[in-house]
């Protein structure tokens, strides 16, 4: 969620689900030396004046051949302290952070005087406004490879966690503490974005403070490669949201939805986030989007050093010289890439497509959304029968489908039959994808298959427990057998 002179080498970076720190994405290696210095990487001022041809082209610059696909995956967790229960604070993210650089040879990033994250090998270690801790994935080529990353990770941070006496939740929501509760992480950025929040929407708060998702980071070979894939991301969203539903309670109570994560989305700011029925379109392709995102207001100018709010500008006033907050100032292609990152729909275009639709949950279906968008995806056959599915698909089939699955998931009715239905077809589908792939990567869809035949998600357990042995608390949450 996110110009400069030092390159950063992370192409799947960890923060664009929300705000990203400052980065460029370099496509030919993974292992130069990242820097370590937030403040290092300002924008210089603009020397040519850019014209739209050059922000379409930055996005091209993303095709890349088949034979050099890779994914990434991150994912998001909410540390508690287990004394309490209340949430960790920034104390505790400082000693995770020094910790992994200490004892596992991770490079840290500062912002002035303080740790805000950590690099190794192509992975980032980063914090999100109410201290969510996020593992962004380096791209790698097959399913082993990110869960192999995943569980590296998870016993690094449980390790430390143990010595701090904390330990990290599994959902998708906090369950339990209100905003006011969430201890605020010392990054500037987050002060322009927490003011402007309120005054476009009433759940932009919820979205910063107490949310968690997994998300995946898809390459496209061709324009036209992007525009199905972005069609097929779009349309089948609502069905990963209600495989991964996970976040049933707000404020220590049901909030009558199943993925209340994904329903917060809906009310945060309609000018950056939503359904893009434009992507359906017959003219679709990167100018398409570049013109959209174009229009969608700014945060923030980053220059030496600092985060300069532009709330309210568009990056299309920016390019004339018009920002209101920077008169005659002109952006460069890190400003671009700054704001790509601070658009926030259900797909996410920039040099690579990012799928935005799970809820955070545990370990085992981590590796399951990158398994499932892989298969469809990463396979010719695959990407052809899932465009074929969803060809027919009206406008109104797409809005149903979002505004629906977030309360029912796979009960959510859908033409002849149910969401649940639709999933058990995008499992088919991703399962012989990763057959023709042949590297044995079937068995991480499991997870997603017993969900699916079963019908019910993680957030209808979590609910028949709260209703039933629980006794109507979501203590019991944290407990060993709901943690990292």
């Amino acid at each position: 969620m996110h110009s400069g002179a030092l390159p950063h080498t992370l192409p799947y970076r960890g923060l664009c689900n929300r705000f990203p720190v400052i980065f460029h994405r370099s496509r030919p290696s993974i292992n130069r030396q990242p820097t370590r210095r937030a403040s290092a990487v300002a924008a210089e001022p603009a020397v040519q004046q850019l014209n739209k041809n050059d922000l379409v082209q930055y996005m091209r610059s993303g095709c890349r051949p088949k034979e050099q696909w890779r994914f990434g995956t991150e994912h998001e967790k909410l540390g508690y302290n287990l004394s309490d229960h209340r949430r960790i604070n920034y104390n505790s993210i400082k000693a995770l952070l020094e910790g992994l650089c200490s004892r596992f040879g991770w490079e840290p990033i500062m912002e002035g005087e303080y740790i805000i994250g950590a690099v190794l090998d192509g992975q980032s270690v980063t914090i999100e406004p109410g201290g969510q801790f996020e593992l962004s994935g380096a791209p790698v080529d097959t399913l082993h490879k990110t869960c192999s990353e995943v569980n590296s990770h998870l016993y690094q941070i449980k390790t430390m966690a143990q010595e701090l006496n904390i330990a990290f939740l599994t959902v998708g929501f906090d369950p339990k503490w209100a905003v006011a509760d969430v201890p605020i992480m010392p990054k500037n950025r987050y002060r322009i974005m927490r003011n402007y929040m309120p005054k476009v929407g009433t759940l932009g708060h919820d979205m910063m403070f107490r949310s968690t998702t997994i998300q995946v980071n898809i390459d496209f070979e061709s324009e036209q490669d992007m525009v199905e894939k972005a069609r097929i991301g779009l349309a089948l969203q609502p069905v990963a949201t209600a495989l991964f539903a996970n976040s049933p309670f707000r404020d220590g109570k049901p909030t009558g939805y199943l993925s209340w994560r994904s329903h917060v989305w809906t009310d945060v700011d309609n000018d950056r986030c939503g359904t893009l029925p434009f992507v359906f379109d017959d003219d679709f392709g990167f100018d398409r989007y570049v013109e959209y995102a174009l229009d969608v207001p700014m945060y923030f100018v980053y220059r030496e050093g600092q985060y300069l709010d532009a709330t309210g500008g568009s990056f299309r006033a920016f390019m004339e010289g018009k920002l209101e907050s920077f008169p005659g100032e002109r952006p460069t292609l890190k400003d671009w890439e700054n704001h790509l990152s601070t658009i926030f729909p259900e797909i996410r275009l920039k040099k690579f497509i990012e799928m935005r639709g799970a809820d955070g949950g545990p370990w085992k279906i981590i590796c399951a959304l990158s398994a499932l968008w892989v298969g469809l995806l990463y396979d010719s056959q695959s990407q052809a029968a899932a465009l074929d599915l969803i060809k027919d698909w009206t406008r109104q089939d797409h809005e149903q489908l979002r505004a629906e699955v977030p309360k029912t998931a796979l009960k959510t009715p859908f033409k002849q039959g149910t969401v649940q239905d639709l999933a058990k077809k995008m499992l088919q589908l991703s399962r012989e994808g990763l057959a023709r792939r042949g590297n044995h990567e079937e068995p991480f869809l499991e997870p997603l298959q017993d969900i699916a035949d079963s019908g019910m998600t993680n957030a209808e357990r979590w609910l028949e427990k709260y209703y039933s042995e629980w006794n109507e608390s979501v203590d019991p949450v944290y407990t060993e057998d709901f943690t990292y």
